[in-house]
């Protein structure tokens, strides 16, 4: 089959991240020929290395990737056997008065935003007709039961993640590459005393990806004050105000500070694969938006997650949603600590407390988001699940 996916970039990296993931499954392991329709290559270049922010089409990791600019450069193309339209992103009308030429019509998916909010799986799979062509396109809901339409994951996805874990030599090397070493190891040297700190608990290592969040200060102060070492890496671009606040100055790329029991590194913007080692490696991750959000569960570490603010808060029933199926797979005496962190990280609580409830059953949440990961790859992935359906429509 041959897909068109169309995608408008609105928080920067959630929504093309989730269209780069699809569009290169399906290439790969369909081997379907996949047209990816975006408004900002920028922000793709960003993720995958060798992408040109500035070509109007191009080709990479087996997907055509072309610059969407409104209706321009839209005539004379023939649409695919399936059309995404990623989040409601509203395609051209040229191309869909093309689609009602095409025989067979084309099977049309209008992609939604993931939530773990019971009504979805009512909602997936409903038809929405056009309102002045003979068309028809579905709703299709990711999510997290079998009713919905699951969630992106690889086929080999596990078996990368444990092969990587297994090997410490990588590991070592992955933090190396990307300047974090051995924190108790520098400490003497980092230590504006020239003093070398006892640690009472390993080093804790914490990757952060979160919008502008006035939270984040405040848990920085915490990590420092704390008695566990924490080492913070937070990518380019990311809570630059919010660090200026907590140190009184920036971090550059590829360097890192040290405040007392809290150290921040600052990385580059890492691409998609990388990524996936960040969250693999850290013991705990602070993720945003909707791919990193996805990704961490796969990791199968704890982790924090930093919902898409929406106005009147019409994001709140969705984090509860989340929050309350997430922490139904955790013990009870954990489950209302994270639960409370989730919520002071999304701006209703103190975050410095909620950490510190939360931090002496890390141990018990790590096992709980293990047996989290593994419950929901009992699901088929989103990939598989979509390319059945529009087989089934063609």
């Amino acid at each position: 089959m041959r897909w068109d996916i169309f995608c408008k970039v609105v928080d920067n990296f959630g929504d093309i991240g989730v269209c780069w993931r699809l569009s290169r499954q399906l290439a790969a392991e369909r081997g379907f020929a996949v047209r990816l329709w975006v408004d900002n290559v920028a922000s793709l270049a960003r993720m995958w290395p060798g992408i040109d922010p500035d070509a109007a089409a191009q080709s990479c990791a087996g997907v055509d990737i072309r610059h969407w600019a409104d209706s321009v450069g839209f005539e004379g193309v023939l649409p695919g056997d399936v059309v995404i339209e990623a989040f409601g992103c509203d395609i051209p009308a040229l191309f869909v008065d093309t689609m009602l030429k095409r025989r067979p019509q084309p099977a049309w998916f209008n992609l939604e935003y993931l939530s773990a909010e019971n009504w979805i799986d009512s909602h997936h799979l409903l038809p929405s007709p056009h309102p002045r062509l003979p068309l028809v396109k579905h709703f299709y809901y990711p999510g997290f039961t079998r009713r919905s339409g699951g969630l992106l994951r690889e086929a080999r996805l596990f078996d990368a993640r444990d092969a990587f874990l297994d090997d410490r030599d990588a590991i070592a090397a992955w933090w190396q590459a990307h300047g974090v070493t051995d924190m108790l190891a520098n400490a003497a040297s980092e230590s504006p005393a020239g003093k070398p700190r006892r640690r009472q608990h390993r080093e804790l290592r914490v990757s952060m990806f979160a919008y502008a969040n006035p939270a984040a200060p405040a848990l920085f102060d915490a990590w420092s004050q704390g008695k566990r070492l924490v080492t913070c890496v937070v990518p380019e671009g990311v809570l630059n105000d919010e660090i200026n606040t907590f140190l009184g100055a920036g971090v550059a790329v590829g360097r890192s500070v040290l405040h007392r029991n809290l150290r921040i590194v600052r990385v580059r913007f890492l691409p998609q694969s990388e990524y996936d080692q960040l969250l693999w490696a850290a013991d705990f991750n602070f993720v945003r938006g909707e791919d990193s959000f996805v990704r961490a569960q796969w990791a199968a570490r704890p982790f924090v997650w930093n919902i898409y603010p929406q106005a009147g808060n019409a994001h709140e029933p969705k984090l509860a949603a989340f929050v309350a199926r997430y922490g139904a797979s955790l013990g009870p005496g954990l489950r209302q600590h994270v639960a409370r962190l989730f919520n002071a990280w999304n701006g209703s609580g103190d975050i410095g407390s909620a950490w510190a409830a939360v931090e002496p059953l890390l141990r018990d949440w790590a096992a709980g988001a293990s047996d989290w990961s593994t419950k929901l790859a009992g699901q088929r992935d989103l990939a598989s699940e979509l390319a059945e359906d529009a087989e089934k429509r063609l």
